[in-house]
Formats: C-alpha cells, sequence, structure tokens
C-alpha cells in the first residue's frame, strides 16, 4: 500500500491529533479495500477528543466522504484546524468538525466536482447527472455547517471561491481564526497598564489639589512631573 494521507499523533493527557496531510487519494483508499477499515479501526481505537490538522489541496470526494462520515459518528469532539490549505475535497472532511478554526494564514477553496468522461452524448448526458448529483451532496454539508442557502453555495461553488480565515469565518465555513484570542488578550493586558497608570496619575493630581499645602510648599512643579510621567 502506497503512502497514507493522514497520521496519527498521540499526545498523553491531551487527547490524540490526526493529520490529515496531503492528497486525499483515491489509488490509497480504493485500490485497497483494507484502507478505509484501517483508517476506522485507527479512529476508534480508543476513546476521547479528536484535533484534526488539515493540510490538503483535496482529492477523491467518496474517500472524502466517507472520512466526513466517521469523524461525525465519532463519539467524542472533533476539533477541526485547518493549517495551510483545506480545498476541494479537504473542505467536506473539514466541515465534519465539531468546531472548525482555521489559521490567520490559511485557505479554504469550495469548487464544483470535475470528472473526465469518455463516450457518446448519451454517456456525457449521464456524466452531467452524475456531477450534479455529487455537487448536491456536497451542498449538503456546507449547509450543515454554514446554515447558508443551497442557491448561495451553489453559487460560491461555481465561482471556485477561495477565501481567507476571515472570510471563512464571515461565510460560517469556520468558527474562529486560530490564535486570534492570544492578540486579543495581549491587546487587554497593555490597556490595562496604560488604565491603570493614568488612574493612580489622576488620583494623585486630585488629591494634590484637595489637600492643604504644608510648609509653604507650591504644588504646581509635582503637578507639573506628574503629568510629565503620565505622558
Amino acid at each position: 500500500m502506497k503512502r497514507k494521507f493522514w497520521n496519527w499523533v498521540r499526545n498523553e493527557g491531551e487527547g490524540r491529533t490526526l493529520l490529515l496531510d496531503g492528497v486525499i487519494s483515491d489509488e490509497t483508499w480504493w485500490g485497497d479495500e483494507v484502507t478505509p477499515q484501517m483508517f476506522r479501526s485507527e479512529l476508534n481505537v480508543s476513546e476521547g477528543d479528536i484535533t484534526l490538522w488539515i493540510n490538503s489541496p483535496g482529492g477523491d470526494c467518496y474517500a472524502a466522504a466517507q472520512i466526513y462520515n466517521m469523524l461525525r459518528e465519532y463519539p467524542g469532539t472533533v476539533a477541526v484546524k485547518v493549517d495551510g490549505i483545506a480545498a476541494s475535497a479537504a473542505s467536506v472532511v473539514a466541515m465534519a468538525g465539531s468546531t472548525v478554526e482555521i489559521s490567520p494564514v490559511g485557505m479554504l477553496m469550495i469548487h464544483n466536482p470535475a470528472t473526465i468522461s469518455i463516450g457518446d452524448t448519451h454517456e456525457m448526458e449521464r456524466t452531467i447527472t452524475f456531477l450534479s448529483e455529487i455537487k448536491e451532496s456536497i451542498i449538503n454539508a456546507y449547509e450543515l455547517k454554514t446554515g447558508l442557502s443551497r442557491a448561495k453555495i451553489s453559487r460560491l461553488m461555481d465561482a471556485e471561491t477561495w477565501m481567507n480565515a476571515k472570510k471563512a469565518v464571515e461565510l460560517g465555513f469556520a468558527d474562529s481564526v486560530l490564535y486570534e484570542h492570544r492578540e486579543h488578550s495581549a491587546d487587554d493586558v497593555a490597556d490595562a497598564l496604560i488604565f491603570s497608570r493614568a488612574a493612580v496619575t489622576n488620583s494623585l493630581l486630585s488629591k494634590i489639589g484637595r489637600g492643604k499645602t504644608r510648609n509653604h510648599v507650591d504644588a504646581e512643579p509635582l503637578k507639573r512631573r506628574l503629568f510629565s510621567m503620565a505622558h
């Protein structure tokens, strides 16, 4: 069997991590009937929450559909994190997450399914019908996650829509941007320090203004020093 497009990392005390890296290949999935069973057995080998990191340009839609179903059926929480890219079939897998986060430099892409067909006009018509049904099945997954109308999702797929992290969140394909809360926390701390410093200075200035001058000491120089320190 060729190299798997997934890998498991066990983090003691922190749950398991599933890495989906590279093309979701039909050669490794359908070329060997053991492969889907192997993925399922590895998924269910133990209990607990899972973190799924995705960096994939897509691949076979049937394999992606099976992975999607397995993850949706998994009894634990599946936290999806889009690393570099979740495009095409990989974006369908991402929709299986209990939560979906995307890197601030990550990308998500959705488009219409495609195939190669050879034959007469009747065969071409059957292929068109086949692709239309595949598209509807993909829309089902996007609709469940985003809450967008099927018509809008269809238009996004027609246009081969690329989404940066913020656009993915805006459209509902992701819940949040990774690391964003860390930056906000740092800003909040800085704001708190500035506020505290200003509050202390203002408090001292107000006390100086209300207090009585002893030994005829001029308070104005002290006020000016405190004011310059605050700025």
